[in-house]
């Protein structure tokens, strides 16, 4: 029985599916934070992943986060999220009698990867384990439901960085891997010193300011034309959108009022704490297009991405341009995907076809590879067993392991 565990600032965790259920039934999915919290009420006390949901107040939450850009570093913070995980309070994992799958960033840390076999075999002494990066579950799901198709182009653009990533016949093409240090929480961040320099200080709450982003912001088709609109005044000013914060008690969750309720000429009488937010709305994804907005020296996503079919064999290069597959909680902004293939097909030549694929989960459609991977017949030769590590040590994770 395989459990899969996602690393990074979510987990994804799922025992396989019961013989007889169909695939894609993602119920049996469960997607918790990736780290420990202490909140501003209760300092003494730290709550742990899915722990999250009892504290009554998240305002002013401190995060204890396993990792830092994008690599794992903390863990001790990680070992305890995972035996609040496997232990009695969640999935009740049989080490001996389950292999895992667990994903990593792409070009990992040799000491890393060593510290993770270590862990998984000689402290929780799983059965098996499978080591492999996000984007190889991503493709193999794209290619077992597109199997006419030979190569694939992984978007993969989450919490640490974005990484571009061609794969052809289900392999990685390392000369077309391009990495951009760009992600969701360098857009919190950012949307949170704006925020604070122009309405309140908001550079405790990473949890409020983080579901603001989440609900207000998009990515816009046509920049400077959003910030002309941005500017002007009263009902004109389309982009504008008053976000009522959380206060905890009576508001539970931030919400975007309604454009008809907003009140354009004074103050509320409410009482509500109100976030008026315009160009805020899509300056801050347009980071992700044009990361020199904010002295980030690299290029785009886009240009990324056309500058990693480049790399790629000439006669392989249209068949990337149409599969490209958009993953990653980023993804999820709206309009990223009409920006991406607007942009993209600016920059590719006339008679070649390009295709943009948004899954209905960019999210969750790793772990839906990596499903399907564990229900192949040749999952048993992908995964180094207990005994393998025993007797053969780091050099056979190695070996087998494509990181």
């Amino acid at each position: 029985m395989p459990v899969f565990v996602g690393t990074g600032p979510e987990l994804m965790l799922s025992n396989t599916l019961p013989p007889g259920l169909t695939i894609g039934r993602t119920h049996f999915l469960s997607v918790i934070p990736n780290c420990q919290f202490r909140s501003k009420t209760s300092r003494l006390k730290t709550f742990t992943a899915n722990q999250l949901d009892e504290i009554k107040d998240p305002s002013g939450l401190f995060y204890i986060l396993p990792f830092q850009k994008g690599y794992l570093v903390n863990w001790d913070v990680q070992r305890k999220v995972w035996d609040h995980l496997f232990g009695k309070e969640m999935f009740k994992v049989d080490f001996a009698d389950t292999s895992v799958v667990i994903t990593e960033p792409y070009f990992n840390f040799t000491s890393i990867q060593e510290s993770m076999n270590e862990i998984l075999f000689e402290e929780y002494q799983f059965q098996a384990a499978l080591r492999i990066n996000a984007g190889s579950l991503s493709a193999h799901r794209y290619f077992q439901m597109n199997n006419q198709e030979l190569c694939c182009i992984v978007v993969d653009s989450g919490f640490s960085f974005t990484h571009i990533v061609p794969y052809c016949r289900g392999k990685k093409m390392k000369d077309g891997i391009c990495r951009i240090n760009v992600g969701g929480k360098l857009l919190t961040n950012h949307l949170k010193e704006i925020i604070s320099y122009r309405q309140l200080h908001v550079m405790d709450e990473t949890h409020v300011i983080n579901q603001v982003k989440e609900d207000v912001c998009y990515v816009s088709q046509d920049f400077y034309k959003d910030m002309d609109i941005a500017q002007l005044k009263g009902e004109d000013n389309t982009v504008m959108r008053d976000y009522v914060l959380p206060d905890f008690s009576s508001i539970k969750k931030g919400f975007c009022k309604p454009r008809e309720e907003m009140n354009f000429t004074g103050k509320y009488k409410t009482g509500e704490q109100i976030l008026r937010l315009a160009n805020e709305r899509f300056a801050v994804p347009e980071m992700l297009f044009h990361p020199s907005d904010i002295g980030i020296h690299e290029i785009g996503i886009p240009e990324a991405l056309v500058n990693s079919i480049n790399n790629m064999p000439e006669e392989m290069q249209p068949h990337f341009y149409k599969n490209i597959v958009l993953t990653g909680g980023n993804t999820l902004f709206p309009g990223f995907r009409d920006r991406v293939y607007k942009e993209v097909r600016s920059l590719t030549p006339t008679d070649f076809q390009v295709s943009v694929l948004q899954p209905p989960n960019p999210i969750s459609y790793p772990w839906e590879g990596g499903k399907l991977l564990a229900e192949n017949p040749d999952f048993d030769e992908m995964v180094v067993t207990r005994e393998d590590y025993e007797e053969n040590g780091h050099f056979i994770c190695e070996e087998k392991f494509d990181i």
